[in-house]
């Protein structure tokens, strides 16, 4: 039969566990004693309970430690300098710098006409070609009040017209240009301009679609007039022989001799007035409408010139020969970069890299606004090497150009672009021995010593001799073979936390 007896309170007829209040006597009486004894029995039990959980605690620290202090306990005492293990590796110093892609040349279109008829103001009637486009020897690049701009071959800048009968270095390029391109100076001797020049002037011109400007603008009047001045001469002279064969008269004879002589000297200076006037005479170059470039193949950097627009200024840009990357050492660099080393040339635009080698280095310090890149053509008389930099080019800073010539062709987006020069100065021949600058002092006998130091801190002193630096660290060669070997350790320096207590560790 089930207990139907509530909880906490004694069956009918039961006695009450020993100690225990009975819960259904009335209050006041011996059950709030019981009460009150149960309540104190558990907190007593919870106080022992914690004193000997925090005992335990007490006794397991000096038995369990963690790893950090296992290890820390397991090292060595502080030490009281630093090492550096010796290192078995190609040890290379390299300079970094900024430059900027560049053609070999650029050069600045300037045509400088001198207007259309009736003096009117030049104007740019037609532009033959665009920005990015391929260049050639002997092609129109635009046309100026009707008047062709075309570029021929040469490494001298334009600074006359070049006439018939002129000489000079400049017209020995004009010749060799135009005899690549088929028009050939004939007989004349090279550097003077000749009937064979003018020929090949001629040709050229019809070859382009226009006439060549006649060298003297007077519509044939000098040689005609010294035609007429000689075909005057012939008949006198040819008079003056006549009337002495006619004349027997000894006297008269004696004065038409004279006139007969007279005459032939006459003849003679118009035979010359001739031939000065038709050398002078004939198709002329000038200097408004050619722009001679070093190299092939050219290109069109930019454009400025619109057809309407008046022709002044620059009217286009043109880069000529392969992309070269330049830049400008300062001189605490100078002594580091010759011809030769290799270089690695980084587009950080695009993130691809290739290699080349320096080709030149200047001697002398320039201002990079001087290096600026040069005007040419149509008078101007200017034209030069386009210059890169190292992004402070034009502000004055004085540094020593360097050109690097890369091992395979630049596309030609970086013209202009800057890209980042790693050079390599210095480099040993295959692996060697290397260890930290710091590691290598002078001792007051004048040798040069590393110090290695073993597990039990004992020293001793090497003497090397030491060779290629780079990126802090320095070959060594010691003079003992076997003396000094890859892993050695060697003091670098006095270690800051040994007087501390602090521990700092080989670096």
């Amino acid at each position: 039969m089930a207990d139907d007896t509530p909880p906490g309170t004694t069956p009918p007829g039961a006695e009450p566990p020993g100690g225990v209040a009975d819960s259904s006597r009335p209050p006041g009486g011996d059950a709030g004693g019981a009460r009150m004894n149960r309540r104190r029995f558990w907190v007593a039990a919870l106080v022992a309970g914690a004193v000997a959980l925090t005992g335990a605690g007490v006794a397991a620290t000096a038995f369990i430690r963690s790893p950090a202090q296992v290890a820390a306990d397991a090292e060595p005492p502080p030490q009281d300098v630093l090492i550096a293990r010796v290192e078995n590796r190609v040890l290379a110093e390299t300079v970094v710098l900024r430059g900027t892609v560049a053609a070999g040349q650029s050069v600045q279109v300037a045509p400088v006409s001198a207007g259309g008829e009736g003096g009117a103001a030049p104007v740019i009637t037609k532009v033959s070609v665009k920005s990015g486009d391929a260049v050639r020897s002997g092609m129109v690049l635009l046309e100026i009040s009707g008047r062709p701009v075309f570029v021929l071959r040469g490494g001298l800048p334009v600074y006359r017209d070049l006439k018939p009968g002129a000489t000079g270095e400049d017209v020995k390029q004009l010749q060799d240009a135009l005899d690549a391109l088929g028009h050939g100076r004939g007989g004349d001797e090279k550097g003077t301009f000749g009937p064979g020049t003018k020929n090949a002037v001629e040709e050229f011109y019809s070859s382009i679609g226009y006439d060549p400007e006649p060298a003297v603008d007077d519509d044939g009047a000098a040689v005609d007039g010294a035609k007429a001045s000689v075909t005057g001469a012939e008949r006198a002279l040819v008079d003056a022989r006549d009337a002495l064969a006619a004349t027997t008269d000894d006297a008269q004879r004696k004065t038409l001799k004279k006139a007969r002589d007279r005459a032939a000297e006459d003849l003679d200076t118009a035979r010359e007035a001739l031939a000065k006037a038709e050398a002078a005479a004939g198709p002329m170059v000038p200097a408004a409408e050619v722009v001679f470039v070093r190299a092939f193949p050219a290109r069109v950097a930019t454009v400025t010139a619109r057809p309407g627009a008046q022709a002044s200024g620059t009217a286009m840009t043109l880069s000529s020969g392969r992309l070269m990357a330049q830049g400008y050492l300062q001189d605490h660099q100078k002594g580091l970069i010759r011809t030769g080393q290799k270089v690695r040339i980084l587009a950080e635009t695009t993130g691809r890299e290739t290699t080349g080698r320096v080709v030149s280095v200047a001697d002398t310090p320039s201002r990079q606004q001087d290096q600026q890149s040069g005007t040419q053509g149509s008078g101007s008389g200017g034209g030069g090497d386009g210059a890169g930099g190292d992004g402070a080019q034009g502000n004055g800073a004085v540094g020593y150009l360097f050109t690097v010539e890369p091992a395979r062709e630049l596309p030609s987006g970086l013209a202009g672009q800057e890209v980042r020069l790693t050079i390599e100065a210095a480099s040993t021949d295959g692996k060697a021995l290397v260890v930290p600058v710091t590691a290598v002092s002078a001792g007051v006998d004048g040798k040069t010593v590393v110090t290695t130091v073993d597990g039990t801190g004992r020293q001793e002193r090497i003497e090397v001799r030491t060779g290629t630096t780079g990126d802090g660290f320095v070959e060594v060669v010691p003079l003992t073979p076997g003396a000094l070997k890859e892993g050695d350790e060697v003091v670098t320096g006095v270690n800051p936390g040994a007087a501390s207590g602090n521990s700092q560790g080989s670096p």
